[in-house]
């Protein structure tokens, strides 16, 4: 049977506990205890926050890359509305400059074709001039006698609201011209009658049907009808 010394193996055991005790209970060893604690939780926290900084210093660069990108794709989107207005405003001054220009050219020449068309029916009337201001329309000419004028005026009073606010003037002037002497002479002979003609103007306003009510209101002076309506 084998005998063990449990006593001895307390005394053992006291002793050691006893040395670790007075290592423990030793100032310096304290010191060099909490030094190393300390030591390993600056460790820990200098560790946590060095991979906390990496973690946050990665989304950071993330998220700027990705600003640019967007940055860069703004850039790229303003550029091309840039061109897209200005080639816009192009397409509508070239529009607006055809418009213009078509209905410069299509004004005076409507007004002169309802006016010959008028013309042509009154023998012996001619026209002097026409000029235009907006629907405002002034015609000066000639006639041999106030009957053709007033023929002239109703063809445009009667135009289905084309020619309205008619004004008509007239003045009555002698031609200088020889006139033949007649066979009778003396201080009872008639005087020979000098030819006359009448000078008209007349003023209406004149509103096209077909064409837009934004016309160019610039004053438009036509040639000489007797260059025009002349037969």
């Amino acid at each position: 049977m084998i005998k063990i010394n449990l006593l001895d193996s307390v005394t053992d055991r006291s002793k050691a506990v006893a040395v670790v005790e007075e290592r423990v209970a030793n100032p310096r060893m304290q010191t060099m205890l909490m030094g190393a604690a300390i030591l390993s939780l600056l460790v820990l926290v200098i560790g946590y926050d060095y991979i906390s900084s990496r973690a946050a210093h990665a989304a950071a660069q993330k998220e700027l890359a990705n600003q640019q990108r967007i940055q860069a794709q703004m850039v790229a989107i303003n550029k091309e509305q840039a061109d897209l207005e200005k080639k816009t405003k192009d397409i509508q001054v070239r529009i607006d400059a055809i418009q213009s220009l078509r209905a410069s050219q299509q004004g005076p020449s409507s007004v002169l074709k309802e006016l010959k068309d008028r013309v042509d029916s009154v023998p012996g009337l001619y026209l002097e001039s026409v000029a235009q201001n907006g629907n405002n329309l002034v015609v000066t000419g000639n006639s041999p006698n106030e009957a053709s004028v007033t023929r002239f005026g109703q063809s445009l009073e009667f135009s289905s609201g084309l020619f309205t606010n008619l004004n008509i003037e007239t003045q009555r002037k002698e031609l200088n011209v020889p006139v033949e002497e007649t066979a009778e002479k003396g201080p009872n002979a008639p005087k020979p009658e000098k030819p006359e003609i009448v000078n008209f103007t007349i003023k209406c306003s004149y509103t096209p049907q077909s064409s837009p009510s934004s016309q160019a209101t610039t004053p438009s002076t036509a040639p000489a009808a007797n260059q025009v309506a002349q037969k």
